[in-house]
């Protein structure tokens, strides 16, 4: 069983990946199952229908000339993914989901938007604190790593305090990926995280391991070993595995080696979702 759950298409702005593209790469390399899980980031972007109109930005390397800063076309979206799983019917199974990139004033927006549509995955991930991106240090620029990293997590719990509709936590240390003072030590961050974990779980929620770590050349895995040791200690067993693909070359990488990895941490299950219900697979699988 090989399942990304955690694909981007050209319905997120940072991707030109035709989405029936994706479909026939998810078939041609004999994936079992991906969820499609494009952007949504309210805070820094508006939809489509938004009165003000969409803004643009010049495009960065990989992604078109002129980007538009926006989220998903839902009605497009639902439309054609529903198209594809008739049309795909038997070859490979294609589950709705969003990536909500939140953060705690824009929880209103999210819980509109997921009463609006059927979803069967949502991943929670935190992409801009106080409406700032970590990608370009806004974020972290006049802050200490201290600092930064703390403010970081606190939106993390606060969040999952606060807010219930969704399936996992993506990729959860991704402040490490954007952080240029070196990774901060984990024995800081323990209480933190365990506070987040702790309510993952009571919550019946998950956290996904994102296999992006390789291509973006990290020492560790996406989350580290030390917060899935962590998470499998608190009695975690909600896991989802994701590429986070924005290209071809992304689809479907690293997954069997990730299930190698969570073996050797003693999981023994993931998931995959349906109608934001958990599925379980043996990792032996």
């Amino acid at each position: 069983m090989l399942a990304d759950y955690h694909v981007h298409t050209v319905y997120s702005d940072d991707s030109e990946y035709p989405m029936e593209a994706v479909v026939q790469d998810a078939v041609a390399m004999g994936l079992d199952e991906i969820c499609f899980t494009d952007h949504v980031d309210y805070g820094v972007k508006r939809d489509w229908d938004d009165p003000r109109g969409v803004e643009y930005r010049s495009g960065g390397a990989g992604e078109p000339a002129v980007t538009p800063i926006a989220n998903v076309d839902y009605p497009k979206y639902t439309a054609q993914i529903q198209d594809l799983q008739d049309k795909y019917r038997g070859q490979l199974q294609i589950r709705m989901g969003l990536e909500f990139g939140m953060q705690v004033h824009t929880i209103p927006q999210y819980e509109q938007l997921f009463a609006r549509y059927p979803f069967d995955f949502i991943i929670l991930s935190v992409h801009q604190v106080e409406d700032k991106e970590l990608w370009t240090q806004d974020f972290q620029r006049g802050r200490t790593q201290q600092e930064y990293v703390t403010r970081y997590y606190e939106e993390i719990l606060e969040l999952v305090r606060r807010y219930h509709n969704y399936s996992v936590l993506g990729h959860l240390d991704l402040i490490t990926r954007y952080d240029e003072a070196g990774v901060y030590p984990f024995e800081k961050l323990k209480p933190v995280l365990t506070e987040i974990l702790k309510t993952v779980i009571a919550d019946g929620k998950g956290i996904e391991v994102n296999t992006s770590s390789h291509r973006y050349g990290l020492p560790d895995l996406t989350p580290s070993r030390d917060i899935l040791r962590l998470y499998h200690e608190l009695g975690g067993r909600v896991l989802t595995i994701g590429s986070d693909s924005h290209k071809k070359e992304h689809l479907g990488a690293y997954l069997g080696e990730t299930k190698q990895e969570l073996i050797r941490l003693r999981f023994k299950e993931y998931c995959t979702y349906s109608q934001m219900e958990p599925l379980w697979h043996e990792l032996e699988d």
